[in-house]
């Protein structure tokens, strides 16, 4: 018998999970993107990532076919880019925080890390599809605290001294297309 799908989002819910941009460029050369917290590594040799993606999200048939795409992994102060990424608008791209890699990548400028990758495998996954990529280049930003999603809102990871405060934003899904 297949899990309640109520029950199961409120555990997965429960899980955190790192925020960040996944984007990738038409066949016109059109950026799209989306907000992921289901980036993750895979494998070393070769260097392998995985995202995963609905398939109801507008930027569904560029991710589909796309032969590359980048990811920008966000800090705490982007839960409203986040968010902004997580809703299904036209323009997702303006406010000019964005800049172009030399491999020709849209990223997230000040990320706390970029990720670029080729398209290893698409594995369809039921109402999602995941994207394998192999790593082409990283670059990776001085240290800083990463946005974080838990229990259907942005939160604040605690420092050893046990304070803890939470970010803004609570309350949003933050992986629609």
């Amino acid at each position: 018998m297949a899990a309640d799908q109520g029950i199961l989002r409120d555990a997965m819910a429960r899980v955190p999970a790192g925020v960040a941009l996944v984007t990738a460029h038409d066949h016109t050369g059109v950026p799209h993107g989306f907000t992921a917290s289901s980036f993750v590594s895979v494998s070393m040799e070769p260097p392998l990532a995985l995202v995963c993606l609905a398939r109801t999200a507008n930027s569904f048939p560029v991710f589909d076919s796309c032969r590359e795409f980048a990811v920008s992994v966000l800090r705490e102060d982007h839960t409203e880019l986040a968010m902004r990424f997580a809703r299904k608008s036209a323009d997702k791209f303006t406010g000019g925080e964005f800049i172009r890699t030399a491999r020709g990548g849209t990223v997230l400028d000040g990320a706390l890390a970029v990720v670029e990758c080729t398209v290893h495998e698409r594995y369809p996954a039921g109402d999602h599809i995941i994207l394998l990529g192999e790593v082409q280049s990283v670059h990776v930003e001085e240290k800083g605290a990463p946005a974080v999603y838990v229990d259907r809102g942005f939160a604040a990871l605690c420092s050893g001294t046990g304070a803890c405060v939470a970010a803004a934003g609570r309350g949003a899904h933050a992986h629609a297309g």
